[in-house]
């Protein structure tokens, strides 16, 4: 009489030395056994060919009656599971293979790839400077404390919060502590932190740029903040516009080089924006995404040199090295630190080793450097495009001062759409600026129409081909 139920584990010898945990339960051993083995071969924990132990001996191996395993193999071969041949043994037969679907009579257009992307967020990604980069990784490492292989400070390495603000404000002037540094994974992570923190501390509106990404206004509703437009003209922000019964708790600007736009905001209306925060008890969130490339004169210092304890000043590398490095800070009134520590959490977000890095790569004096050349290299690009563009007696302004890493092409009404369509004809991908239009009703009669054009993102020599495609198809 067979077993009524049993687990075992057996090593089949064989070609595969499997290790196989089988459990066989139920009225029978033979059925379990033979369920067992089909459940193995189905899911490929005895593949095909495979060769099963000899009847003698797994019957001996298991305990059981030799003609429950010869009965089994049996089943198992007629149905089709199992092979035996004559002095092969018994062995797990191959499976056929599944069906190949039918082929789809209409198939899509392949889709064409782009031969210049110049859309922002793309970058040369070439010119990255590995090199220096992992001399200053080797550095870090090296004299790195066993303590910085831990979980880091919740604000950030004390290394690189020492190298920011000293760079931040030799280059910047920025009015940095370094216990008031915090380190985030990017500009958008730094702002909803800032923008949870600012509502735990009761705010309600924020006003943000009417030109801009959609993405920031995203962060500050997720944080329960309402965001509302403040108009953009050639001087920048309409710092005037703040004043009124709904006077926000905060205020997101650009303003070295407002995005996307390009212009700078007036001196009057910086100084227009520390008086307004003053008498309000509001904060401005100042966005210097590439302050440090200016290339008609000096960059414009940071506004939050101007008063500290109004500003909360934010930077990256993502524009300077790389998006991949995730490595962006925040420089915080020291009012709001309690409350960005809660908003923040406990653990640290951003590699340690990453931020020793950058701090080595900063103090060597190697950002500098590479600062420095790629400031030569857009400058050239931008004077390229303004240069083609004037050959090309197209009709067309380039709005906004000589800096960054895109420039707006402003066009004539009505030409927009058609174009950005006629650019990927051409295979060249370019934004238009109404991508970036976040006007509220009332907020902006003036609709502006133009290209937003990356001239950072690509190699010189398709920097030069799509620059002669844009002057083919701009009117």
């Amino acid at each position: 009489m067979e077993e009524s139920q049993t687990n075992f584990e057996m090593t089949l010898p064989g070609r595969s030395g499997v290790d196989l945990h089988l459990d066989i339960a139920g009225t029978g051993i033979r059925a379990g056994l033979a369920s067992a083995l089909r459940d193995a071969i189905a899911t490929g924990r005895l593949s095909p060919g495979t060769r099963l132990p000899a009847s003698r001996a797994l019957a001996a191996d298991l305990g059981i009656a030799r003609s429950s395993v010869t009965e089994c193999y049996a089943e198992l071969i007629a149905e089709g599971w199992l092979i035996a041949r004559q002095g092969s043994g018994t062995r797990v037969a191959a499976r056929p293979a599944a069906p190949t679907p039918p082929l789809v009579s209409a198939r899509p257009e392949p889709r064409r790839t782009p031969a210049a992307t110049l859309v922002l967020g793309a970058a040369n990604f070439a010119e990255f400077p590995r090199s220096a980069w992992l001399a200053a990784a080797r550095k870090a490492l090296a004299v790195a404390p066993h303590s910085a292989f831990g979980y880091g400070d919740p604000l950030g390495q004390p290394e690189l919060r020492r190298a920011l603000a000293d760079y931040l404000g030799r280059v910047r002037g920025v009015r940095a502590d370094p216990e008031l540094i915090v380190i985030t994974a990017g500009f958008a992570d730094g702002l909803g932190i800032m923008a949870r923190a600012l509502h735990s501390r009761g705010a309600h509106t924020v006003a943000a740029e009417a030109y801009g990404l959609g993405l920031y206004r995203t962060l500050l509703e997720e944080a329960g903040l309402a965001p509302t437009s403040l108009a953009v003209d050639d001087a920048g922000a309409r710092i005037e516009d703040l004043a009124g019964p709904d006077t926000p708790a905060a205020v997101l600007l650009t303003p070295a080089h407002q995005f996307p736009t390009g212009v700078v905001l007036s001196p009057e209306r910086r100084s227009a924006a520390i008086a307004w925060a003053r008498s309000t008890d509001a904060v401005i969130l100042e966005d210097d995404y590439d302050g440090e490339f200016r290339y008609d004169r000096r960059p414009v210092g940071a506004l939050q040199g101007l008063d500290p304890e109004r500003v909360v000043y934010f930077g990256t590398a993502s524009k300077s090295l790389a998006p991949a490095l995730r490595i962006g800070w925040m420089v915080v009134p020291e009012r709001l630190i309690p409350a960005v520590l809660r908003a923040k959490g406990a653990m640290e977000t951003v590699s340690v080793l990453d931020q020793l890095t950058l701090a080595e790569f900063i103090t060597s004096g190697a950002f500098d450097r590479h600062v420095r050349m790629r400031r030569q290299s857009y400058r050239r690009r931008r004077d390229q495009l303004v240069d083609a563009l004037a050959q090309s007696g197209a009709d067309v302004r380039v709005s906004g001062v000589a800096a960054g890493l895109q420039a707006v092409l402003e066009l004539p009404a009505g030409t927009e759409g058609r174009v950005l369509h006629a650019a990927r004809d051409r295979g060249v991908m370019v934004s238009g600026l109404s991508e970036f239009r976040q006007v509220a009703a009332g907020a902006d009669t003036r609709v502006r129409e133009g290209l937003v054009v990356n001239f950072s993102a690509v190699s010189d020599a398709v920097w030069e081909s799509a620059l002669a495609e844009l002057c083919r198809i701009i009117p």
